[in-house]
């Protein structure tokens, strides 16, 4: 299981632009293979990793997701391809539905029939990205049109998905899933299951499954938990997340975080890892009172395990 550092995180939001590719470059220096960057309300993730690109030789990217409301399917592929030219390859495209919560507010536009937004999204994105041509015609969207971009690979495609229409579409148009604060268990017996049938009927490879969840080393549980809770609050609201979170059987974020001491974090990882799950995306976080040093106690952590889970 790969050991992906996040960047540019809502509670760790860079003040700059040369202080997000700092982080990233420092990634790469640490030994973590991949780079997980969030497109929330911080700097734009894509245009972070076009600028990462040259200052980068190894690191993959992932945003982890691209909201697709506010970005025109043949617009996403120009950047998408741009940026995967721009980093050799190394970038792994991660989108989303958001939430209906924050398409409705922050865009003002309507989250209708989501799930066919997607499927039409994907039937525009797809060939787009491969073959650089596309001729379709649906609900929501209608295009033909030729980009003329070449010289590059097509990024792989990450669906942000939790609900089984989603997960179908992860499994058999899209390569993968990100996901965030979903537990083991829940991965285990809803996720997983789901997105796997769905390749296998498809005839495509076994799906990458990356589990972004808060991490903290620390030696009070209890209190990283709580903390946790509280830091993250948000994402035990709203109703997608509400959802598999009850899947899992537990009250809120702090539950399926990723706290403890070193043995016990790596402890958590392993069985992650045991579940075929394909990544692990770290979101640090520091709870309330701990002593100075704790992120980088968590991220010392974090580097030790990269490559022997």
């Amino acid at each position: 299981m790969k050991i992906g550092l996040g960047i540019g995180l809502s509670s760790q939001i860079p003040a700059s632009v040369s202080a997000y590719l700092d982080q990233i470059v420092a990634a790469e220096r640490d030994g973590f293979p991949v780079a997980w960057l969030p497109q929330i309300l911080g700097f734009d993730s894509l245009t972070m990793i076009a600028m990462a690109g040259p200052r980068t030789s190894r690191i993959e990217f992932v945003t982890g997701v691209v909201p697709i409301y506010p970005r025109h399917p043949v617009m996403l592929a120009q950047q998408a391809l741009t940026v995967a030219q721009a980093t050799g390859d190394r970038l792994a495209l991660g989108i989303g539905l958001a939430h209906p919560e924050t398409v409705t507010t922050w865009w003002g536009v309507p989250y209708e029939r989501p799930a066919r937004y997607m499927r039409e999204y994907l039937s525009v994105l797809m060939p787009l990205l491969a073959e650089r041509r596309v001729k379709f015609a649906g609900d929501f969207f209608k295009s033909e049109v030729g980009l003329r971009i070449g010289q590059v690979k097509p990024p792989s495609v990450l669906l942000a998905a939790l609900a089984p229409k989603m997960l179908e579409m992860a499994g058999s148009i899209a390569d993968g899933t990100v996901l965030w604060v979903v537990g083991r268990r829940a991965v285990e017996s809803h996720i997983l299951p789901r997105i796997n049938e769905a390749a296998q009927k498809a005839g495509k490879p076994p799906p990458r499954v990356c589990v972004g969840l808060p991490v903290c080393v620390t030696d009070d549980a209890r209190r990283g938990r709580a903390s946790a809770d509280q830091q993250f609050a948000r994402y035990g609201q709203l109703v997608n997340y509400r959802r598999v979170l009850d899947i899992e059987g537990v009250e809120g974020p702090g539950s399926v975080a990723v706290v403890g001491n070193e043995k016990e974090v790596e402890r958590e990882l392993r069985a992650l890892a045991s579940t075929g799950a394909s990544d692990f995306f770290a979101s640090i976080f520091v709870p309330d009172g701990e002593p100075s040093g704790s992120e980088a106690r968590t991220r010392a952590c974090l580097r030790s395990l990269v490559g022997k889970i």
